[in-house]
């Protein structure tokens, strides 16, 4: 398999999850403003999307949607317990966690990171972004993953998107079960790696 990140952004999910499952994997960087990898191939020809992850399974066959990604990377070591059996109640559970990250915490983050942006505008988005927060501080109140049954892709992608939270002086300390969570994950040795290969460590 081939991932194609951008250090930092949601590409960073699907590395840690690469690394978590044990696959072998080779990386490319991608340079999102010039659409351009580092080896000078047109981004846009292996994702006509234009963003970041893409993974390529097989020659010829390039996956993108993030919370795809991740529920097919688990699927294929299903013996590391990365997702819930499919088709199970619990798998449900995760796909539940995953689009809601997915929409409300990543797309909920966004905005600001977009200086056509007003301030006053991104003070909108910040404000509904903490009632989200609200909710997942509430959930790991409770438990120390998402899911009951314990560390998931779902814990990698929240992971990701709240490390967004400082480059935006966005203050996670009023959640400290959020950030309680961010130091637990943080310590997982492929998070360690994946970080130190971005050069984020």
């Amino acid at each position: 398999m081939k991932l194609y990140y951008t250090p930092g952004a949601c590409s960073q999910a699907p590395h840690i999850a690469l690394r978590e499952a044990g696959i072998d994997f080779t990386w490319e960087k991608v340079d999102l403003k010039a659409k351009v990898t580092e080896t000078g191939q047109d981004f846009r020809k292996i994702n006509p999307k234009g963003y970041v992850p893409a993974l390529e399974v097989a020659p010829g066959q390039v996956m993108t949607e993030l919370a795809v990604l991740l529920q097919y990377l688990a699927d294929q070591v299903p013996e590391r317990q990365l997702a819930p059996p499919p088709d199970s109640a619990d798998r449900y559970a995760l796909q539940t966690w995953l689009v809601f990250i997915a929409t409300e915490i990543h797309k909920g983050f966004s905005p600001m990171f977009k200086p056509q942006v007003s301030d006053d505008a991104k003070e909108v988005f910040k404000q509904i972004l903490a009632t989200r927060l609200d909710y997942v501080q509430s959930e790991l109140a409770q438990r120390d993953y998402l899911l009951p049954g314990g560390f998931s892709v779902a814990d990698i992608y929240l992971f990701v998107t709240t490390g967004w939270a400082p480059r935006l002086n966005f203050d996670l300390s009023r959640w400290p079960a959020i950030v309680a969570f961010r130091e637990r994950i943080a310590q997982r040795p492929a998070v360690q790696a994946a970080l130190k290969a971005e050069g984020l460590a």
